[in-house]
């Protein structure tokens, strides 16, 4: 919408050189005809909006009519007040290209009759002073573009800038998130692996340097017990403490996972340096903390690590020391363990071993040989036990205490005990008796996985009827540290089912673990078997052993057999003898055979 045209103004018209009718001509020097103002503004309002009220522009435009009249009058002429009143309009943002051609069109038409001017003179004064206004307005809104252009490359610039410094700040804070933990504020692993790079590649890179990992002992109990908000507080707690020890030692503490942490120990001089941080961190951790008004006392434990820096790496650093971490919680907790490259060997051929019996049960590479059991009294045998072999196409063969451990481990011990029990049973099915006496029993031994197992006591009926083996001809040997998990549930109930159908089930190695006598009254067992530790120094000159005479008597009186393992003198089997034990069990016998040669064993025995 364009603006209302001026009171007292009509529309510009071209008429004689001279003044309107019923004017008089304006004497020289004095402003300009507010007639002309008027045509003037309202031909530009048209065109061009300015925020200014009426009175402004009136002025605005009075000043620049006034400016122009003064040229036009001036003697010499002086047309610079129409370059300056050019840019006066575009500064007073009159700056739009058609307020140029109106105003041309107004000054043309209207300058010399309100000025009462004529003649070629004063048209050719006109034309320089309108050239002048045109040049002065192009330059001034040349300008301005310019401005403007300058200003929007300055603010794209500062944006520029400031979008850069933003992402800078972003990127720092990304790479901080990235390399710290978010609760503890910590270094993660990642830094960790960073600063093992760059001391172990960076030209003055350290000697030798260790590392200590370390773990909360049972932390996930607090977590679950008391929650997570106390867990974090208490992490939090083990951080300050962690950071509070590494700034005396000048090491760098992380956090790796939830509940474990590391320490970095660069320019170490052996691994005393590594271990004696241990110990600090081990000692500092164990003072109770104070979390949300609760007093807490945990443990930890460590794995650590030290070497020359030329043969490690930062996979094998962590590596070892995870290693190590692994040891010391296997041993018990609440303790640190160093990376030892030959226990490590141990246990890497142990996890193949144990890796490999899967296949073995599935090619049929285990095995039984049988081991005589004699009445002390009468030298008849009593029975075989069954004793687990594999034949290992590397290793040859191996004895059970190569990987029943293993394989309990695993749970690989409930399969395999059951198929080795099987072939025990189905090879004494085929034992005779020999001149009235009862034939020879065997004794399989029961692993504390296989206790654990639901089901056990259906399981060994089903086979003993599968193989056609009395249970009375059936004796399961559990060793004392097993008895500690049948004194309750249902694993006794399994025994108690198992001896009610007449199956024998002893204690094996008594006297090297708890040596609870509870167990005679508490377990459905029919007898003992001694640790052959307890024969060290038994002869039959020294008759008086004090603790095997206190055994055999007790079992003597309870009703219990007594069987003694590792028999190798027959000085030590005339010693058991005159001490009451009814059997015996070692090399003294006889050494384990396979099936195939228990024949001839079975013939030299008195039966």
């Amino acid at each position: 919408m364009t603006a209302p045209e001026p009171a007292g103004t009509g529309p510009a018209r071209r008429g004689p050189a001279g003044p309107e009718p019923g004017t008089a001509p304006p004497a020289p020097g004095r402003a300009a005809p507010e007639q002309l103002v008027r045509a003037w503004l309202t031909a530009i309002h048209q065109v061009c909006f300015v925020p200014m009220s009426r009175p402004e522009r009136q002025s605005l435009m009075q000043r620049f009519a006034d400016q122009l009249t003064a040229a036009m009058r001036s003697e010499p002429f002086d047309p610079s007040p129409g370059h300056a009143v050019g840019a006066g309009l575009v500064a007073a943002d009159y700056a739009a290209p058609e307020v140029l051609g109106r105003t041309i069109t107004v000054l043309q038409t209207r300058l010399l009759a309100d000025l009462g001017l004529a003649g070629e003179a004063a048209e050719a004064r006109l034309s320089t002073l309108l050239a002048e206004l045109s040049t002065g307005f192009a330059r001034a809104l040349q300008n301005r573009t310019l401005d403007a252009q300058e200003l929007i490359r300055a603010a794209a610039t500062a944006a520029q800038a400031e979008a850069e410094r933003e992402l800078r700040a972003s990127e720092a804070r990304y790479r901080y998130a990235a390399l710290h933990d978010s609760l503890t504020n910590l270094p993660n692993e990642r830094l960790l692996v960073n600063r093992l790079r760059q001391l172990l590649t960076a030209p003055e890179a350290a000697r030798r340097l260790g590392l200590c990992c370390i773990d909360l002992d049972r932390f996930e109990r607090i977590n679950d017990s008391l929650g997570p908000r106390v867990g974090d507080r208490l992490l939090v707690a083990v951080t300050l403490r962690l950071r509070g020890l590494a700034a005396d030692l000048g090491h760098l503490v992380v956090r790796r996972n939830s509940d474990q942490f590391a320490i970095l120990i660069e320019n170490t001089n052996g691994p005393e340096d590594a271990t004696k941080v241990a110990d600090r961190v081990l000692a500092a951790l164990a003072k109770p903390f104070h979390v949300e008004g609760l007093e807490l006392t945990i443990t930890a434990s460590a794995g650590v690590v030290e070497r020359a820096a030329e043969d490690a790496t930062p996979s094998s650093l962590l590596q070892a020391a995870d290693v190590a971490l692994h040891w010391a919680k296997a041993d018990g907790r609440n303790r640190w363990r160093r990376y030892e490259e030959a226990r490590n060997s141990r246990d890497v051929a142990r996890y193949r071993l144990s890796s490999q019996i899967p296949s073995a049960m599935r090619k049929g590479e285990f095995t039984l040989a049988y081991q005589p059991l004699v009445q002390l009294a009468t030298g008849r045998l009593a029975g075989f036990e069954a004793l687990a072999r594999w034949h290992h196409p590397e290793l040859g063969v191996l004895g059970a205490d190569r990987f029943v451990e293993l394989a309990e481990d695993t749970g690989l011990i409930v399969p395999l005990g059951i198929r080795l029990l099987a072939e025990a049973c189905q090879t004494a099915t085929r034992w005779r008796s020999r001149n009235g006496t009862a034939p020879p029993y065997v004794s399989v031994n029961l692993s504390a996985r296989q206790l654990h197992q639901p089901g056990l006591a259906a399981e060994i009926l089903e086979v003993l009827d599968r193989t056609g083996l009395p249970p009375t001809r059936l004796q399961l040997e559990i060793t004392e540290s097993a008895a500690v998990v049948v004194s309750g549930g249902h694993a006794l109930s399994e025994l108690e089912a198992l001896a009610h159908r007449g199956v024998r089930i002893v204690i094996d190695d008594f006297g090297t673990g708890y040596s609870n006598f509870a167990y005679l009254y508490s377990l459905p067992v029919a007898g003992i078997k001694l640790a052959s530790q307890l024969l060290d120094g038994l002869d039959d000159q020294k008759v008086g052993h004090p603790i095997l005479n206190g055994l055999i008597s007790v079992c003597s009186k309870l009703g219990l057999s007594v069987t003694a393992e590792g028999v190798e003198t027959a000085g030590q089997a005339r010693a058991l003898r005159a001490l009451g034990c009814e059997v015996g069990q070692g090399w003294h016998f006889g050494r384990p055979v396979y099936a195939d040669r228990l024949g001839a064993l079975l013939r030299s025995r008195k039966n």
